[in-house]
């Protein structure tokens, strides 16, 4: 097979992992910025081109595009499956994963369990608002957020005031969130490739932080899952349309929440923890898919 990844930057972990598992199984793979493309957008014959040339057809794509370019990124994966490129996410997919209220959106219209959760662009009564998720403790993300990034947790009404205050002064899209103390700063990271959950991993947040993000600090165990855990991650990363995805869940008293859903799921962490070989499990996931195509 021919295999393209598209990510502005190879050297990544999970790129050259991707890399390494598709030539282990003898296929072509090359690694495209998807910033460097531009398309011919027409009927007859649609094309993608990088630095003066034309991309030939790939069998498939994986996209790994960061959230900074998600516009762009999936207009080119866009173009690749008018190609008619398997994804192994979609573009359609990863845009619903991405905008954090749609998704929250959508999961809580198949009944899936999350945090209590406020969405507010300029919200004219703060301390409603507040209330309206249990009051404080609670934690205040800004909608274009990532790896914890404008994430804020208020351990009093004052502080929620003066964040939601502070974010509505930059004319952000903020959501409130209630906080789950029972946690206690860790999340369940379930690594689903198709419909199955192939790796699970529990991340704590150091000491004086409740961002469990390995990016900021956290650390990470193997964890077993229960039954109905494995049965939310599934059916989370199935209502947003995603074959690959990071469901992350928060274990609470009156059972699992989901907090995010994640299209483009690192692959360093649960690899090391686990012991996994989760880019293998990918590629294979993409050779079955183009074999049913084919039959």
């Amino acid at each position: 097979m021919k295999i393209v990844i598209l990510s502005r930057d190879g050297s990544l972990y999970s790129c050259k992992r991707l890399k390494e598992a598709a030539q282990r199984r003898g296929h072509q793979i090359d690694i495209v910025d998807p910033l460097s493309c531009y398309m011919n957008i027409n009927c007859a014959a649609p094309s993608v081109h990088e630095k003066g040339r034309k991309l030939e057809r790939y069998d498939a794509v994986i996209p790994r595009i960061g959230s900074a370019i998600t516009f762009y990124g999936t207009a080119v994966l866009r173009q690749f499956e008018m190609l008619g490129s398997f994804p192994l996410n979609t573009a359609a997919s990863i845009a619903k994963a991405r905008d954090k209220l749609h998704s929250l959106q959508l999961l809580a219209q198949q009944g899936i369990d999350l945090p209590v959760t406020g969405f507010a662009h300029r919200p004219d009564d703060t301390s409603d608002l507040i209330e309206m998720v249990g009051g404080a403790p609670l934690v205040v993300k800004l909608v274009e957020g990532t790896q914890g990034i404008g994430v804020v947790l208020a351990e009093t009404r004052q502080a929620a005031e003066s964040v939601i205050d502070a974010f509505r002064g930059l004319n952000a899209h903020i959501l409130v969130q209630e906080y789950i103390k029972e946690a206690r700063g860790a999340d369940i990271r379930c690594l689903v490739i198709g419909k199955r959950v192939v790796a699970a991993i529990e991340r704590q947040a150091k000491p004086g932080e409740f961002r469990s993000n390995l990016h900021r600090g956290g650390t990470a165990k193997r964890v077993t899952i229960t039954d109905q855990e494995r049965e939310v991650a599934l059916k989370a990363a199935a209502t947003l349309g995603l074959c690959v995805a990071g469901v992350d869940i928060l274990r609470s008293d009156r059972g699992p929440l989901v907090m995010e859903v994640n299209s483009s799921p690192g692959l360093e962490g649960i690899e090391s923890t686990t012991g996994k070989d989760i880019a293998g499990m990918m590629i294979e996931f993409i050779e079955r898919a183009i074999a049913r195509k084919k039959s």
